[in-house]
């Protein structure tokens, strides 16, 4: 009892926390505030269906590897030679566009707080987050670290929707009865929040830490379940705290929307504790999206896995270096979303494909209702991802 409590309050808290902080980093803050403009109310409905869709990719990707033992792109790899390298090149691509936009929202964040540009904010949270990977191990770090910024982002955001007084009724009603849909909305918030790397953040944690095979199973579920709780609840507080300040007359500012969200629900104070809350969004999400990338690579040379932490700090590095050439934070920050809302159907379609191996599995059979809600993600996502696509370009 003693070490199962262990491995839950350490490395699989930790697990959940890398997962729901990575889904509630700038771009969700960014991309609630753009699309509920647009659809008030009705955003509720995006919110729904990203969590249900949230569930189907989450419990089947982190079962699948932590019963097989092996990373996604090593599973890949043994089901199709080669698949694994592909794999790993489109989760890393759509991660590196994410955390592009995470340095991004660590800009935006430092620049409500002190007034330093976009690009000087970056720079500093770089420096930050190098200094996090080199000062402890990697692990542990994550753990804690995801934690705190994870809980006092929840609390903030909490505190700020209370402020702005959302028409409560009215968000539910549409949360399950939309009057409007919108296939890009949903295919942006679903690859912000379960998209990409995120997918397998939290299963890959688990690998690190070794929890892992059938026995670990009631740890791995529990963890994975806490993660989805954890960003459900900071997604449905923000949309609040936006339906409300949008319901009282506000006009938001393009360059930073979220920003005008706070200062109007709560003035300067507000404006001050968004900086803190989309700092301590963006540089988690930094952090997670920097590890589980390189996580996706790592495996394949040991010398990658000998200097680990100095993967991850070029690709922090990298990251920053591209933001600040290129700039305009908020469309980087959408754009992430639906780069990485492409990624997830090809993603989890390998994943389900090798559950239903006996060759990678062994004895293990992997529930039917699983494999059935994680087909029903593949195909619902791989539908709106051609939809959207076509809308744009047919």
């Amino acid at each position: 009892m003693k070490t199962r409590f262990r491995a839950w309050g350490g490395a699989s808290l930790g697990a959940a926390f890398l997962m729901a902080n990575s889904s509630i980093g700038p771009g969700f803050l960014t991309q609630t505030t753009v699309f509920t403009q647009q659809l008030l109310t009705s955003f509720g409905f995006v919110i729904l269906v990203s969590v249900v869709l949230d569930v189907g990719a989450q419990l089947n990707t982190w079962r699948i590897l932590t019963v097989s033992e092996l990373r996604a792109q090593d599973l890949a790899n043994r089901l199709l030679p080669g698949l694994g390298y592909a794999l790993a090149g489109m989760v890393i691509l759509g991660g590196f566009a994410f955390n592009i936009g995470n340095i991004a929202g660590c800009g935006l964040g430092l620049n409500v707080l002190t007034g330093l540009s976009f690009e000087q904010g970056a720079v500093l949270s770089c420096a930050v987050a190098l200094l996090l990977f080199w000062v402890r191990e990697v692990g542990k770090m994550l753990d804690g670290f995801t934690r705190i910024l994870g809980t006092v982002k929840i609390l903030l955001t909490l505190g700020i929707a209370f402020s702005a007084h959302p028409p409560l009724l009215q968000a539910l009603h549409h949360t399950v009865l939309p009057v409007k849909v919108d296939s890009k909305a949903i295919i942006t918030i679903v690859g912000g929040t379960v998209g990409g790397y995120i997918t397998f953040s939290g299963a890959h944690r688990l690998l690190d830490a070794g929890i892992k095979g059938l026995d670990s199973q009631e740890v791995v579920t529990r963890s994975a379940v806490s993660g989805i709780v954890i960003s459900t609840l900071m997604r449905f507080v923000l949309f609040l705290a936006i339906v409300g300040v949008l319901s009282h007359g506000a006009v938001l500012d393009a360059d930073n929307p979220a920003a005008s969200v706070f200062r109007s629900a709560a003035g300067e104070v507000g404006f001050r504790l968004f900086g803190v809350i989309l700092w301590s969004a963006a540089i988690s999400s930094v952090v997670g999206a920097a590890y589980t990338s390189v996580s996706f690579f790592k495996t394949f040379h040991p010398a990658l896995a000998r200097y680990e932490r100095a993967c991850i700090s070029g690709f922090i590095i990298l990251s920053t270096a591209i933001f600040v050439l290129v700039g305009k934070p908020t469309q980087l920050l959408v754009f992430a979303g639906a780069v990485n809302g492409l990624i997830l159907p090809i993603a989890l379609a390998i994943v389900l494909v090798a559950a239903a191996s006996p060759r990678l599995m062994g004895a293990y059979r992997h529930p039917r209702w699983m494999l059935l809600s994680g087909w029903a993600v593949v195909l619902i996502m791989g539908g709106l991802s051609l939809r959207a696509l076509w809308e744009q370009f047919g």
